[in-house]
């Protein structure tokens, strides 16, 4: 076969020939296919990155911050409208009153998380944050609590990212509304796509839209603000409500817990630089405490601000049009910067899963190291990042997304739940650690940590019972059962491995067994090539060879023994008749019967012969019958399975030198 490869891939590495006249490259399928592989995944991801090449994947606190905190900051954009979403049907033009104060109470518990989580950088600056805590100050049950939460938690900020986004690009572009499904997919592939380049490269993509979406966002509310304080303001007619004195129910300490645990998707993420620490340059505490006090500016100036405005300029929300495009048509009109804002909001709100798509893989491989998920979960892939990782979290949002129809207002009651319960375990393990250790100032740490354990416990409360019957009950079933199968992953590796270690008493008194000549039987469908290749090799490791037929049909096998007398060979042909074509079982029961039973402890191979086609989609063309015996054996004891491989020419290929100056490799 001829794989022809147009020009711009010239530069792939690999075996490949240039042909001028036809300006392709020329390459034979076979032994090229990997190096053409190869060379596709480095054009597209950039080339594999040595172990020790890690230090350079890297950030400073710049280009640290965006890509870390985007969950966080990307918050402002829908934060104030879920707030609204509670007050507004219930109380109408009274929402207005209570948006900033229910807004100013976000701002106090974002710099009372930011204090705390500076505390826990401190005193773990090896990263794994609240998981790592809990596990290390109170019991594993809490640790694993923990990581379970925020697997969830990391896995709705994608969904909810992705499907504010799309809103955000349906706000401006209302025709696309019905394909939103679409669009956040594609988006979720896309963050997916950068983030598999490597922490270095995906913070260099993620971070410029990241400050260009504060820029927007701040020069929004500076123009707000004049706009306010001038009085050159008018409500549009077509973005308010026909009547907002529809609710005119009376407040209640029930609907203001409510508005505050929708705010509360303002301060997620938070703990995302502390689970990412390693990923800082050294200093790396003192680069990700830094980047902890410039998120706290930047989430209060940008929350507070669109909190304001959305009290003076008394957006409504709605579905078809979010707050911040409201506020921006209010400011600007539908002009350029209206434009703008949309855009560098969409790309913000997708930039926000990518604050998940680096702390989630981090986080995982820290669970997966400690054996409570699987362990290729903790391998670093072709840039040194968390790859598995990575496409773990990508299908399992894009999951949500599919289930909830990218609704974000179906998502965010899913959305708090977890992540407030591991600030709740995270700050309960750091008082427990200052108790125990006592270390200088400790009293101030301690308090600290103590009030930020009691608010975010009243806000775990409020969020569950207000959220329980809108979607959090999905969550509060979802945890038990991923710190279920986590268990059971460790429950699985500790039975391996004990199982399988040899204590060093043991090792040293061990004798092995002297060489055994090995029984090896062969399994056929019909005696060709492929078959006396087995034949010899069977011979040359061992005098007792064996081969086996299942005889489906009466008379089948006749052909088989007719060929087999001609070979005359003194090797035994077996043949074993099973009238329901069960092949596999007949295998197993002839390797089970008395002959081969005798001797308990011996070791049997079955030398299974394959043929290997050129072409990848031609194996589909056959039974592969060998693929499920193997499989099949897998399970058995005292059995080797060995696969004989059996290269077969593709018929398509050309004979002999091909034209116009390409080369048959």
């Amino acid at each position: 076969m001829i794989l022809i490869v147009r020009k711009p891939f010239a530069k792939m590495r690999g075996n490949l020939k240039w042909n001028k006249a036809k300006n392709d490259i020329v390459c034979g399928f076979r032994g090229e296919v990997d190096s053409v592989h190869k060379s596709i995944k480095s054009w597209l991801l950039g080339e594999k990155l040595a172990s020790n090449q890690i230090h350079e994947e890297k950030f400073t606190v710049f280009w640290g911050l965006p890509v870390l905190a985007s969950d966080a900051i990307s918050s402002v954009a829908y934060a104030a409208e879920e707030i609204l979403w509670a007050f507004v049907p219930v109380i109408g033009v009274a929402s207005y009153f209570w948006l900033p104060k229910v807004a100013g109470a976000i701002v106090i518990l974002l710099v009372l998380l930011t204090i705390s989580y500076r505390q826990i950088v401190e005193a773990y600056p090896n990263g794994g944050g609240a998981y790592i805590v809990a596990k290390d100050n109170l019991k594993t049950i809490f640790g694993l609590i923990v990581g379970a939460s925020l697997s969830v938690d990391y896995t709705l900020t994608v969904a909810v990212s992705i499907s504010a986004a799309t809103a955000a690009i349906t706000s401006a572009i209302p025709f696309l509304f019905t394909h939103k499904v679409a669009i956040a997919i594609m988006l979720i592939l896309l963050i997916a796509f950068g983030n598999l380049r490597g922490v270095k490269d995906s913070s260099k993509i993620f971070s410029i839209p990241t400050y260009a979406f504060m820029m927007a966002i701040i020069i929004l509310i500076f123009m707000g603000l004049v706009k306010t304080f001038q009085g050159s303001f008018a409500p549009h007619p077509d973005l308010m409500s026909p009547d907002l004195s529809f609710g005119t129910q009376a407040i209640s300490l029930f609907l203001i817990l409510k508005a505050f645990s929708s705010g509360c998707a303002a301060v997620t993420g938070v703990e995302a630089i502390c689970d990412a620490v390693p990923n800082f340059k050294e200093p790396a505490p003192q680069n990700a405490k830094n980047a902890y006090i410039l998120l706290a500016i930047a989430v209060f100036i940008t929350f507070a601000g669109t909190s304001y405005l959305a009290q003076v300029f008394q957006a409504v929300p709605n579905e078809k049009q979010t707050v911040i495009a409201q506020l921006a048509i209010q400011v600007f009109g539908k002009g350029f910067m209206f434009y703008l804002i949309q855009a560098t909001t969409a790309i913000i709100l997708a930039m926000a899963a990518n604050t998940a798509f680096v702390g989630f893989p981090t986080l995982i491989s820290v669970i997966s190291r400690d054996g409570y998920a699987p362990r290729q979960l903790a391998s670093r892939g072709h840039r040194l990042n968390y790859s598995n990782g990575i496409l773990l979290l990508a299908l399992a949002a894009a999951l949500l997304v599919i289930i909830f129809q990218g609704d974000t207002h179906a998502l965010i009651p899913l959305y708090a739940v977890g992540v407030f319960t591991s600030f709740t375990l995270a700050q309960a393990g750091m008082c427990r650690r200052w108790w125990r250790l006592k270390p200088k100032g400790w009293h101030y740490k301690a308090f600290i940590n103590g009030l930020g354990c009691l608010v975010t416990f009243v806000a775990v409360l409020v969020i569950g019972v207000t959220k329980f019957i809108s979607g959090a009950w999905i969550v509060f079933i979802i945890i038990p059962i991923l710190i279920y199968g986590m268990y059971r992953i460790k429950n699985h590796y500790k039975t391996v491995a004990g199982q399988l270690d040899i204590p060093n008493a043991v090792l040293q008194q061990l004798k092995l067994k002297a060489r055994q000549v090995p029984y090896v039987i062969i399994p056929i469908d019909s005696l060709n090539k492929m078959v006396i290749k087995s034949l010899n090799y069977a011979q040359s490791i061992s005098p007792n060879v064996e081969v086996f037929h299942v005889e489906t049909y009466e008379g089948e096998a006749d052909k088989l023994r007719k060929k087999w007398r001609m070979l005359d060979t003194d090797i035994p042909l077996v043949i074993k008749q099973s009238p329901y074509r069960e092949v596999i079982k007949s295998l197993v029961e002839h390797i089970e019967s008395e002959e081969h039973s005798s001797q308990p402890g011996d070791i049997i191979t079955i030398l299974l012969p394959q043929f290997v086609v050129s072409k990848p989609w031609q194996m589909a063309l056959h039974n592969n019958t060998s693929l499920f015996i193997t499989n099949a054996l897998l399970k058995e004891r005292d059995i080797v399975v060995s696969i004989l491989p059996f290269q077969v020419e593709d018929d398509s290929e050309p004979d002999g030198p091909v034209q116009n100056g390409e080369t048959k490799q």
